[in-house]
C-alpha cells in the first residue's frame, strides 16, 4: 500500500511549518495588549493569504516539493487558524479593572477584516503568482500522459 504521503513532503512542510511558526510568534504581541494582538492577527492573516496566493499562482502544479514547504509548510503555519481562532476569542471575552470594555465588537471586526481582507489578498497574491510564473490569461496546462 502507498502511503498518503510521501516522506520528502511531509519533510519540508513539517521544516516550513517550524519557520512559519516561529515567525508568528515572533510578531505576535503578548497577550496583554489586546489592539497590538487584534492588529498583529489581521496583519498576519491578510499577509499570509497574499504571499500564499502568490505560492500557488506561481508554481501551480510545478515543484511540488517547494510548494509544499512555502505553501503548507511556511504560510500554513503562519497563518494558523487556531491561533487565528483563539486570538479572536481572546479578544472578544476580554475584561479589564475597570469593567467590561468593547472587546466584542473589536473581535468580530477581526473576524470580518481577516475573511474580506484574506481573501482579497489570496485573489491579489494568484494573479501577481500567475504573472510571474510567465502564464498567459487562458493559457491551459498540457494534459501528462
Amino acid at each position: 500500500m502507498r502511503p498518503l504521503i510521501r516522506p520528502a513532503v511531509l519533510g519540508v512542510v513539517v521544516l516550513g511549518g517550524m519557520l512559519g511558526v516561529a515567525l508568528r510568534a515572533a510578531l505576535t504581541p503578548w497577550p496583554g495588549d489586546l489592539a497590538s494582538v487584534v492588529l498583529a492577527t489581521l496583519a498576519i492573516n491578510v499577509a499570509g493569504s497574499g504571499l500564499l496566493g502568490i505560492v500557488v499562482g506561481w508554481l501551480g502544479d510545478r515543484r511540488p516539493l517547494t510548494r509544499a514547504f512555502l505553501g503548507t509548510g511556511v504560510l500554513g503555519g503562519f497563518t494558523t487558524y487556531s491561533a487565528f481562532a483563539v486570538h479572536t476569542v481572546a479578544v472578544g471575552s476580554a475584561v479589564t479593572l475597570d469593567g467590561y470594555e468593547p472587546w466584542m465588537l473589536w473581535a468580530l471586526l477581526l473576524v470580518a477584516c481577516s475573511l474580506a481582507g484574506g481573501a482579497a489578498a489570496a485573489a491579489a497574491g494568484l494573479w501577481i503568482g500567475d504573472r510571474l510564473s510567465g502564464a498567459r490569461p487562458g493559457d491551459v496546462a498540457e494534459p501528462t500522459t
